[in-house]
């Protein structure tokens, strides 16, 4: 049964940073969570090649009705189908999959499809994506960003991959529209010592890189 829950923008909008969470149980989902937001961190995502993904997608929208909690690497109608049956708030692919995106437009959905080259980038825009994750971003960084943006200013981006503490104010002062951020915001080392206090520390360190420029 779909869980009918929206997308909260408002929210996205206060701290718009994608929590990227892959490979980790319910026990340490719902830990992280936790702290996330506690934090002011809002919106979650859980890769759909995470083990049990749409168990705890459903799982996580009924434990934690005020955080966005969608799937991600969506890459067929199959893996969309599924988050959409767990009542995933938004999308996000890290390709450029056609049927994926004008599915997901067309029930509603948020959708941040990746694209890379800057002709990527504009079809997922044209084709009805909410935001276009730019993936990876390790190797572009943020002067690739402001390239990007000169032409094709209208575009939102999300940039995703080698997003850290130390670079992301560059990547908001960019113009960028949010972030996504897996290992460099949800550190493995603090993740399994489970340090509720270290984790909480990192993400409002992180947070404050930006608070300025919301």
């Amino acid at each position: 049964m779909t869980l009918e829950i929206p997308f909260s923008f408002e929210k996205f909008k206060q701290n718009p940073i994608v929590g990227i969470i892959r490979g980790y149980d319910w026990e340490k989902v719902r830990w992280i969570a936790g702290i996330y937001q506690e934090a002011g961190f809002f919106t979650l995502e859980i890769t759909m090649n995470t083990e049990g993904a749409s168990s705890l997608i459903a799982s996580l929208i009924k434990e934690f009705p005020d955080l966005n909690i969608g799937a991600g690497t969506v890459c067929t109608i199959s893996d969309y189908q599924k988050a959409k049956v767990a009542g995933a708030q938004f999308i996000v692919t890290p390709i450029i999959d056609e049927k994926v995106i004008e599915a997901s437009v067309k029930d509603g959905l948020p959708i941040f499809p990746g694209a890379y080259t800057p002709t990527e980038i504009y079809k997922a825009w044209s084709l009805g994506a909410t935001a276009v994750k730019i993936f990876p971003a390790t190797q572009l960084g943020v002067s690739f960003i402001k390239d990007i943006k000169a032409p094709l200013n209208q575009i939102k981006v999300l940039p995703t991959g080698g997003v850290s503490l130390e670079n992301i104010r560059s990547f908001f002062e960019a113009g960028v529209y949010g972030v996504g951020m897996g290992s460099s915001l949800l550190p493995k080392n603090m993740i399994d010592k489970k340090d509720s206090d270290e984790l909480s520390n990192h993400f409002w360190a992180i947070k404050k890189q930006i608070v300025d420029l919301l």
